[in-house]
C-alpha cells in the first residue's frame, strides 16, 4: 500500500476516535519523524555544534583534501540527518572542497521540537555560514534543504551558488498536494493555522518562488521529470522566478529522491567547479580595486 493510503487510513481512524483531522494535520506537518543517526564517517571529521534560535545545532565538518578551494553546506530533506551527506562530502572533499553537513532543527541530534520549512531554519543556516572559514561557500540542498537553501540565499550574500534539488515552490501548494484525501479544504486551512500558532511562523512567508525573485546568485535546479510526492512544475515555477544565472535539469524517469543520478552528479560538479572559479576571479577583483 502506498505511504497516502496510509496516511488517510490513520486519519479516519484518528477522526472515528474523536481526533480532529485538522489537529492532526497540523501535528504531522510541524513535527516530522526524527530519524537517527546510523552512519558515522570513516574519514576526518569534525564534530560540532551550533547554537541558533532557541535549538542546538549538531553536525559535521569534513576537511577539503589539500588546499581548501571554498566550502559545500550539505542540507538534507524532511525526516532525514546529516548522515545522508556522507556521500557528498566524500565526492566533495577529493575535489578540494570543505563539506559541512549539520542536522536541521527538530531533526537528528539537532533539539528543537517543529520543522518551520525554512522559516526559522534559514536563520539557523546563517548560525552554520558564521563558522566557515574557506570561501567561496555553495549551498547543496535536497526537498526540503533545497528550499532553505533558496530561501537563504535570497537574504544571506555570503552565499556565492546554490543547487537547489527536488525543491517544493511554497509550503502551503505542496502541503495541500500531500494532503491525504479524506482533509476538506476547512480541515486543511485549520490545520495550516493551527500548525502556525503551535510553532509561531507564519505558512505564506515559507516561499522559495518568492526568494527567487531576490536571488541574484547563480543557481541549479534538479528535479525528477517524474516526481508525485514534489512535481516538477515547482522547480520551474522557481526556476521562472530567478533573475539572476540560472539552470534547470529535469531528469526522465526519476521520482522523488531519485534525481541525483551518476550524470546529474557529474553536471553538477562541473557547475559548481565553473561558478567556484567565477566567485574566485570576482572576489580577485574586488581586492584589485580596493588596492588602487
Amino acid at each position: 500500500m502506498r505511504r497516502w493510503a496510509w496516511v488517510a487510513l490513520i486519519a479516519i481512524a484518528l477522526a472515528s476516535a474523536g481526533c480532529a483531522p485538522s489537529s492532526w494535520a497540523a501535528s504531522a506537518l510541524i513535527h516530522p519523524s526524527r530519524r537517527t543517526l546510523d552512519r558515522a564517517p570513516t574519514g576526518p571529521v569534525e564534530t560540532f555544534t551550533v547554537a541558533s534560535e532557541g535549538v542546538s545545532l549538531k553536525g559535521w565538518r569534513f576537511p577539503a583534501r589539500g588546499e581548501a578551494r571554498g566550502t559545500l553546506i550539505v542540507l538534507h530533506g524532511i525526516a532525514d540527518n546529516r548522515a545522508s551527506g556522507i556521500g557528498i562530502a566524500e565526492r566533495f572533499t577529493a575535489r578540494g572542497f570543505t563539506v559541512i553537513a549539520y542536522d536541521s532543527r527538530a531533526h537528528g541530534e539537532s533539539t528543537g521540537d517543529a520543522c518551520t520549512y525554512g522559516y526559522y531554519e534559514k536563520k539557523d543556516l546563517g548560525r552554520i555560514l558564521d563558522t566557515v572559514r574557506a570561501t567561496p561557500i555553495v549551498l547543496l540542498g535536497v526537498s526540503l534543504g533545497a528550499a532553505v537553501a533558496l530561501q537563504a540565499a535570497a537574504v544571506d550574500d555570503r552565499i556565492s551558488s546554490v543547487v537547489a534539488v527536488e525543491t517544493f515552490s511554497d509550503l502551503r501548494t505542496v502541503a495541500r498536494e500531500r494532503a491525504p484525501f479524506v482533509l476538506t479544504e476547512g480541515m486543511i486551512a485549520r490545520a495550516f493555522a493551527e500548525a502556525e500558532s503551535r510553532a509561531a511562523f507564519t505558512v505564506d512567508e515559507v516561499s522559495p518562488v518568492a526568494a527567487a525573485a531576490r536571488i541574484r546568485v547563480p543557481v541549479l535546479l534538479v528535479h525528477g521529470a517524474d516526481d508525485r510526492e514534489t512535481k516538477p512544475d515547482h522547480s520551474r515555477r522557481v526556476y521562472d522566478a530567478l533573475t539572476g544565472p540560472k539552470r534547470l535539469i529535469i531528469v526522465p524517469n526519476a521520482g522523488h529522491n531519485g534525481s541525483l543520478t551518476t550524470e546529474v552528479w557529474t553536471e553538477i560538479e562541473q557547475w559548481l567547479d565553473l561558478r567556484v572559479t567565477e566567485a574566485k576571479e570576482d572576489t580577485e577583483k574586488d581586492q584589485h580595486g580596493d588596492t588602487e
